[in-house]
């Protein structure tokens, strides 16, 4: 192809440096003990590598990789789709989509933050522990608008009445909650994008969180909804503070080393709730020097690839590695900062060219039939063999799509989900 002209432990636990692998200590005067020491490169490497970055997996699933990665943001489900494939060695779309609808290995939510994520059944029981037990943010909407936690309660037990045995769309979904609750449920007086919405539809986060509510596959064009607790099992969630450090302990393991702010960005959760989290499981996490910071990762833990990240890779929209991964001053180095990240700092708004471990570029994917255009922006020319690589990473997002790959060079002018 041319590249020129269009074309069930908490944690895993690690008694020393495997083979392959290193680790490096500082000493603490003040406390007289060494303390682990990672650098960049090492940090880097490890992520990636429990990302199934490094390479593709030869064996995972999706659920596999959706669990590693701590859940996949699926507010564009394609975007989710190729995130969770690129990562599996032959995997395409297709596969995922079985995995989500036909298996239901893997549960489309509203996950970390408040956006719609991938996450696996396995984990929901962590996960509507956790997001059960922590403390709720006030609630954004005017006081005319907005519900009494009593109304909050009536309409997040309709909501899980009305989907344990059914698929409702929207539509047929607040007339259950109306008639479970009351009128005011059902009052149109939320701002929509086009015209309002009903009161009740300010707790679907909540219920979702509760583990009531969940995506079920389209009718149609249809979105509908479903009540996870169908694939359980009789499976009950777990307490709030085995959940959050469970949830805590599998972050560490995929991102670490990370810092209590990092974790309460990653889930938009009070900070001071976080640092007494973190405190709170002292003896399951460590501390590190991390270039020159204090940062934790799982007790254990400070293992490192040897070898320093290589290769070149495309990932797309709201790629959960770029969102979690921090700091961002050393995931997104010089302009890559000014490209990739929104003026807030915002990660994940474009997809991104990631060459050797940091982001070096920005891309964008239009499809035209079976065709998929790609155009990548990389911000420094790319050598002879990164221009081969790239050919076939396209390739392989093609594969993945499910279309035949088309690749220009040149600059990126619109955002574009991938």
């Amino acid at each position: 192809m041319g590249s020129v002209v269009p074309t069930a432990k908490l944690a895993a636990r690690f008694a020393g440096p495997q083979q392959g692998e290193t680790t490096t200590h500082r000493r603490d005067s003040s406390m007289n003990h060494a303390i682990a020491s990672l650098s960049w490169p090492e940090v880097s490497a490890r992520r990636m590598e429990r990302s199934s970055l490094s390479a593709p997996s030869p064996q995972a699933g999706s659920a596999e990789i959706v669990s590693a990665l701590c859940g996949a943001h699926a507010q564009v489900l394609s975007a989710a789709e190729l995130a969770v494939a690129l990562r599996i060695e032959g995997a395409t779309r297709s596969d995922v989509r079985t995995d989500l609808w036909d298996r239901r290995q893997v549960v489309k939510t509203y996950g970390p933050r408040g956006t719609v994520h991938l996450l696996t059944t396995a984990d929901l029981p962590m996960w509507i522990g956790a997001f059960s037990s922590i403390p709720q943010s006030p609630s954004p909407f005017p006081k005319d608008v907005r519900m009494t936690e009593d109304q909050t309660e009536q309409v997040v037990a309709a909501i899980g009445k009305s989907l344990e045995s059914a698929e409702l769309t929207i539509d047929e979904l607040t007339d259950a909650v109306v008639e479970a609750t009351g009128p005011w449920a059902g009052d149109l007086v939320m701002e929509a994008f086009q015209g309002k919405w009903p009161r009740w539809r300010q707790a679907m986060t909540l219920a979702a969180h509760r583990g009531v509510l969940c995506f079920a596959p389209n009718r149609g064009r249809k979105v509908t909804y479903t009540n996870p607790l169908r694939y359980l099992s009789g499976i009950s969630p777990l307490d709030g503070p085995t959940a959050q450090a469970r949830l805590v302990q599998k972050y560490l393991h995929a991102y670490g080393p990370a810092t209590p702010q990092n974790f309460a960005q990653w889930l938009n959760a009070p900070r001071g709730w976080a640092g007494n989290l973190f405190r709170s499981l002292a003896g399951e996490i460590q501390e590190v020097d991390f270039e020159g910071t204090t940062a934790w990762i799982n007790a254990g833990d400070t293992t490192a690839p040897a070898d320093t990240p290589r290769g070149l890779r495309l990932l797309p929209y709201f790629d959960a590695y770029v969102v979690a991964a921090q700091p961002r001053s050393l995931l997104y180095p010089g302009r890559a900062a000014e490209r990739a990240l929104t003026p807030s700092g915002q990660a994940g708004n474009y997809p991104v060219l990631m060459v050797d471990g940091t982001v070096a570029g920005v891309w964008h994917q239009r499809r035209s039939g079976r065709r998929i255009h790609v155009t990548v922006e990389p911000l420094k020319p790319l050598s002879a063999a990164q221009l081969a690589e790239l050919d076939e990473q396209v390739e392989r997002v093609a594969t993945v799509l499910e279309g035949k790959p088309e690749l220009t060079i040149g600059t990126v002018s619109v955002g574009g989900h991938a």
